[in-house]
């Protein structure tokens, strides 16, 4: 079986779509042909000379990062910085870039979760879930074709909320319509008004699918003319937003934990605000820069908050209401490269798979 760049980049945005990343952010495929074949995959946190030097080496045609290479616009390809010069090799060499970045950030299954699995939370949601991710959809189906309507929406991703699924509102009523001499009318006949015991269906859905749903229900339906209407929603997205909180299984003295969270994300320093005697249960976290949530938790109860690249002046905000631990930005999100290849892995057996083995921290502690 022969995959394309574009099945990966299609499989990966399944996993974490690129509407769920932030507005500054550039994850998407920023080098290669979609249309390109794939040889090899290195999964990376960043992407350096060195990486693509790497993939290279394996013989692998495509790096999949969680940092973007590009953030900001290019001006110009002359090599005279990192960035330019490792674009410049990749384009060379063929080697395709994808970055997944906050938008794997910003799923339940993604970052966060990850470093909730490493240090052993139970009970994790997400800290701060995201509004305006969600659409409504309302439809009018013959009472008789509602169960094969639905069946089609929940399969196209319609109705989950939270643990459940199959999740719909339904109320009868009567629809009335009156076929042209032009029209092919399933029910009813040409020039004759009708009046047909309908169902009012409601579901909620993740607005990236919104045209997939609505294939899915034309698609189901039994009219030749579909009457429904959409909405926005302000709900909150509880599988979708920024960092995460959970517990842990049984209370730590904040210094028991803070050593267990070092050996637990193999760390070879942890930054923190002075410790509160109090036990800790209830742990927020979030990889990479999270200081912008510190009110979601302490408004959640946390005890500890574990992020990183926290200022100065930050740590004060503590304010004897929490324990801030800065654990370092590539600490925090460094076993994304493993998250990385178990997706992959999930779905692309007949690919070689690698892990980087290039440490890419800038950051050296003496």
């Amino acid at each position: 079986m022969v995959n394309l760049i574009s099945d990966v980049v299609s499989y990966l945005e399944s996993i974490a779509p690129p509407s769920y990343q932030e507005s500054y952010d550039n994850a998407q495929l920023i080098t290669g042909n979609a249309s390109d074949e794939v040889k090899g995959i290195l999964c990376s946190l960043d992407v350096t000379e060195d990486v693509v030097q790497e993939a290279i080496d394996l013989k692998c045609n495509m790096v999949v990062a969680h940092h973007p290479i590009v953030f900001k616009g290019l001006k110009s390809l002359t090599g005279k910085n990192y960035v330019e010069r490792t674009v410049i090799k990749a384009i060379k060499n063929d080697i395709a870039i994808y970055a997944i970045h906050t938008n794997l950030d910003n799923v339940h299954t993604g970052v966060n979760k990850r470093i909730a699995d490493k240090i052993g939370l139970v009970n994790t949601k997400i800290l701060a879930p995201k509004k305006g991710l969600l659409m409504k959809l309302s439809a009018f189906v013959p009472v008789q074709e509602t169960s094969h309507v639905l069946q089609g929406l929940y399969q196209a991703g319609a109705g989950a909320i939270g643990e459940y699924s199959n999740c719909s509102f339904r109320v009868e009523g009567t629809g009335t319509f009156l076929p042209s001499d032009q029209a092919n009318p399933s029910i009813g006949k040409k020039g004759n008004t009708e009046e047909v015991s309908e169902n009012r269906i409601e579901v909620i859905f993740p607005a990236y699918l919104q045209e997939k749903i609505i294939r899915a229900l034309k698609a189901h339906h039994p009219y030749e003319e579909v009457a429904y209407y959409l909405q926005h929603t302000e709900n909150e997205h509880q599988d979708v937003g920024s960092g995460m909180i959970g517990e842990l299984e049984s209370p730590m003295a904040e210094s028991t934990f803070l050593q267990y969270l070092k050996s637990s994300m193999n760390l070879n320093v942890i930054k923190h605000t002075p410790l509160r005697g109090s036990p800790i249960k209830r742990v927020a976290i979030c990889g990479g820069a999270g200081i912008f949530l510190l009110g979601a938790a302490k408004s959640s109860k946390a005890d500890i908050f574990i992020t990183a690249d926290v200022k100065y002046h930050e740590f004060f905000y503590a304010d004897n209401q929490i324990v801030i631990s800065d654990i370092g930005h590539y600490e925090s999100e460094i076993y994304t490269k493993d998250l990385l290849l178990e997706i992959l892995s999930q779905n692309f057996s007949n690919i070689a798979l690698y892990l980087t083995k290039v440490i890419t921290n800038p950051i050296t502690y003496v």
